[in-house]
């Protein structure tokens, strides 16, 4: 199928043509039919599966149509996008604006945590079509510079997120000062009990397009599990980003505080990296994100939640220096390479402490990851998991020399003649 059997006016296929976009995702042919023809929509989808086009380009064509509402504004808030990170946020704006630079829409981003005032001075200058989180949203709207009673679309993405955040109060709030009279489509890659109830409140005769459920990981990944002892996981990841071949990888902690440290200990070795997450300011987050996109910073660190909505062409290595406590959260990291057919690789550490975390993951994908021996800081965890037969000698080194630490037992890597307290041998970059 192609965008032309979809019934889309010809200045969004122009634009789309422009983006080098042709056919449609799965959920992009179902869901666009729906929501053209004035449907609400539940749509269940995990990420990298191109939701965002499969609401932004209907919405824009709907919205291009003189209204039939009568306006008591000059020009109100026709649609209404919530999300519930800022970088998401960003993502969104920027798809409206590539799909509808043929049309006189205008639309705006507002997020907390920068100032106010150039937001402010768009919304007075008029807009159609909003994206914004939750508490920049009711600031404003509490100092009077935000109007929704005239909402025609409302947009909920990433509703689970939402939910993971604490942010569902606020949802609701919002959703008291939208008309019952709209459209609404509502997103969610996973649908617990409190968002299918959430869901249901909201949405009138929905249909339902559910495309990769989350519990399942795209074949085009390759996946690979490292148990690795958690004072080598350092030295682990220096070994393999030791490989060239690897020009950009996304890597995952729990917390910021590790993001920061690993990003530290990269440097240290000469390997460009940056981190993103809740602490940094929206320009450094911005700014690590644009970097990490042209390729001028090789190594991106994120945290789970600053990493939703981090949309990057044909990234080929994800890294999970940390698993994941929640297992969907494994499909949604892995889920950032992989993306629109290409291939992509995916590599997990895994200290003892968190063999609980990986039972869940491997059970929840409904397969094991096949484990990686052939590296220099394997170690063998007894009775947590099946795992394939060794198949090959585990190969040394790139350089110095490694014997197994005397008196431990856990076959660390040590280089010989140096203070036990060293892991890896120090590279030269």
């Amino acid at each position: 199928m192609k965008f032309t059997e979809l019934a889309i006016i010809q200045p969004i296929l122009d634009a789309l043509a422009h983006e080098g976009y042709t056919n449609p995702t799965p959920i992009q042919a179902q869901a666009i039919p729906h929501i053209l023809a004035g449907k609400d929509l539940l749509g269940c989808a995990q990420t990298g599966t191109g939701k965002t086009a499969a609401f932004a380009i209907p919405m824009l064509q709907i919205l291009s149509k003189p209204s039939e509402v009568l306006y008591t504004n000059q020009r109100p808030i026709r649609a209404l996008i919530l999300t519930p990170t800022r970088e998401l946020a960003i993502q969104i704006q920027e798809s409206f604006n590539a799909y509808g630079s043929k049309l006189r829409l205008k639309n705006l981003v507002v997020f907390g945590g920068v100032n106010q005032n150039p937001q402010v001075d768009a919304l007075r200058r008029g807009v159609d079509i909003l994206v914004a989180t939750p508490g920049r949203l009711l600031d404003l709207m509490q100092q009077g510079y935000i109007h929704i009673n005239q909402i025609e679309i409302f947009v909920l993405d990433e509703a689970d997120r939402m939910l993971d955040m604490g942010f569902v109060n606020d949802v609701k709030k919002v959703i008291a000062k939208i008309p019952k009279q709209r459209q609404t489509l509502f997103f969610s890659a996973t649908m617990p009990q409190e968002i299918q109830a959430l869901a249901n409140s909201i949405l009138h005769n929905p249909e339902k397009v559910e495309v990769a459920p989350v519990s399942s990981t795209a074949d085009t990944i390759k996946q690979s599990l490292f148990y690795v002892q958690k004072d080598n996981k350092r030295a682990l990841l220096n070994y393999i980003l030791d490989d060239k071949t690897i020009e950009t990888a996304l890597v995952f902690t729990r917390t910021k505080h590790g993001a920061d440290k690993v990003v530290k200990d990269l440097v240290k070795v000469g390997i460009k990296a940056e981190a993103i997450h809740g602490n940094k300011s929206q320009n450094a987050r911005q700014r690590a994100l644009t970097n990490f996109k042209s390729r001028t910073t090789r190594i991106l660190v994120a945290t789970d939640i600053a990493a939703r909505g981090i949309d990057v062409d044909e990234l080929t290595h994800v890294i999970n220096y940390e698993l994941p406590d929640i297992p969907e959260t494994y499909v949604h990291r892995i889920g950032r390479t992989g993306r629109a057919g290409l291939s992509g690789t995916s590599f997990s550490f895994c200290e003892m402490e968190e063999t609980a975390a990986l039972r869940d993951i491997q059970k929840l994908i409904g397969k094991n990851i096949p484990v990686e021996e052939n590296h220099p800081y394997h170690t063998q965890f007894h009775g947590i998991t099946k795992r394939p037969a060794k198949v090959q000698q585990q190969r040394p080194p790139r350089q110095g020399s490694f014997k197994k630490k005397e008196g431990t037992g856990n076959g660390g890597p040590k280089k010989s003649g140096a203070p036990r307290s060293g892991g890896a041998p120090k590279k030269r970059w």
